[in-house]
């Protein structure tokens, strides 16, 4: 059975109760105001039910703007993970890999060609509740990557595979770009170069990492070994989330070749394979021992795309499986 995390579902609710619904108006929800905080999920089926009740209340454009009042923080550790991406299209990459913790509904992946990039979303409309649904996905899409950017970046173009609304009001403020209706795909589109902007984190991380290494070679020191370490370790971390980075992807963004990051760890006995497991492992039983995250959330906060390789990886380090650790 396919499913929508509960909280998606409260998301469309409560805006539909901040446009001026009662909940006498939401009587006929499929599930109830009091049932939702009891649950984690809803069959998908009553989500796409949900979606229909209340455009039929508050008329065409309803999920755009639903799509416009989404905040990171209601993705959960989807949107905990966007906030160490590196890049901004780098949150497609960990839709691709993350999204199942939030639904099994959705399918992105993202094409370039020339100038611009598409980001496709695979989820076909058998009823019109996945059609609205489509459109606050990509409502949301808009105010994620500005959330993550800090800049005020556009689509160049949106596509829709339903017929167009009666009113384009909402959809003209949320997009701002070139609409299409009918077509083949849903997709957003967006120049290249506007993806490829270094995310607000990343900056923030990476500068300070480059503004220590300035400092080293102006005095003419060298790094403290554990220091350095823990630049690297750090950069590995926030990455870990979109799978395991290679040395390339971590020189890249410290402004070191290849070589002479490896050297300079070899210089101290250190492999960038040794980080790589140091820093799952260490991500692995503090999480374990100080959240309350499912195993598979963790699993893929450690760079697995599978529970089961993440289990067999744990016990190597750890002699016992993650649940073990964390009931001991």
């Amino acid at each position: 059975m396919s499913y929508i995390s509960i909280s998606l579902y409260k998301k469309i609710v409560n805006h539909g109760l901040a446009e001026g619904l009662t909940k006498e108006d939401l009587s006929a929800l499929p599930v109830s105001l009091e049932k939702m905080e009891q649950l984690q999920a809803v069959p998908s089926d009553q989500f796409f039910a949900t979606h229909e009740l209340l455009d039929d209340k508050l008329g065409p454009g309803f999920s755009v703007r639903v799509g416009q009042e989404m905040k990171i923080d209601d993705y959960g550790v989807l949107g905990l993970s966007w906030r160490t991406c590196s890049w901004a299209g780098e949150i497609f990459v960990r839709s691709e890999r993350y999204f199942k913790l939030l639904s099994d509904t959705y399918v992105f992946k993202v094409e370039k060609r020339d100038d611009w990039s598409y980001i496709y979303l695979h989820r076909e409309p058998h009823r019109r509740g996945v059609e609205l649904s489509n459109e606050a996905t990509l409502s949301a899409t808009v105010v994620v990557l500005q959330a993550i950017t800090e800049t005020d970046i556009l689509p160049v173009q949106v596509a829709f595979k339903h017929k167009a609304p009666s009113d384009l009001a909402s959809y003209n403020k949320a997009f701002q770009c070139e609409l299409l209706f009918e077509q083949p795909h849903y997709y957003i589109a967006y120049k290249t170069k506007d993806l490829e902007l270094r995310t607000a984190k990343a900056d923030e991380s990476i500068n300070k990492f480059l503004v220590e290494r300035v400092k080293e070679e102006t005095e003419g020191i060298e790094a403290d070994l554990i220091q350095f370490t823990k630049d690297i370790e750090r950069l590995i971390q926030e990455a870990l989330p979109s799978g395991i980075p290679s040395v390339g992807h971590i020189a890249e963004h410290i402004g070191m070749s290849n070589r002479t990051l490896t050297r300079r760890l070899a210089e101290h006995g250190v492999t960038f394979r040794d980080l790589i497991k140091k820093t799952q492992e260490n991500i692995a039983k503090d999480l374990l021992t100080n959240s309350n995250r499912s195993i598979a959330e963790i699993a893929f906060e450690t760079g697995f795309s599978e529970q089961s390789a993440f289990n067999r990886a744990f016990k190597r380090w750890a002699h016992q499986s993650p649940l073990e650790f964390r009931n001991k």
